[in-house]
């Protein structure tokens, strides 16, 4: 029986018989690089574009609850506008094959929700921000 096997951009044609592997061929593929891509000068007479505001990383005066560790997102307990206390639970995510709780760091109103049931997510990543 003969494979064709690619590894490290070479191709080998091995022959397996009863248990033993033979060599047979080494061909070095070439690797193609993509062509560059141009972009035409913006003409002189169009106005310049202003570019898009970024989203803020935190809201003004609020605070940004953020994941201690990789994992995913099991459960999310609040909602935009939610009140809540200190200590109580926002959401449930799996990290390290255990389920973490993470809680309000302070009491205060969920601004916004970043996170999607499901998500992955690393470590500093913004969850949920509060005020």
């Amino acid at each position: 029986m003969t494979y064709i096997i690619t590894l490290n951009n070479k191709e080998y044609e091995v022959e397996v018989e009863q248990g033993k592997a033979n060599i047979v061929k080494t061909t070095e593929i070439a690797v193609q690089t993509p062509a560059p891509v141009t972009v035409p000068a913006p003409e002189a007479s169009a106005p310049p574009v202003a570019p898009a505001p970024a989203a803020p990383a935190s809201s003004v005066g609020g605070k940004m609850v953020e994941a201690p560790m990789p994992g995913m997102i099991l459960d999310i307990k609040v909602n935009p506008g939610t009140q809540v206390k200190k200590g109580q639970i926002l959401l449930i995510m799996e990290a390290m094959k255990m389920e973490n709780e993470i809680f309000s760091p302070e009491d205060g109103v969920v601004t916004q929700v970043f996170v999607t049931k499901g998500a992955s997510v690393n470590t500093n990543d913004a969850l949920i921000s509060m005020q």
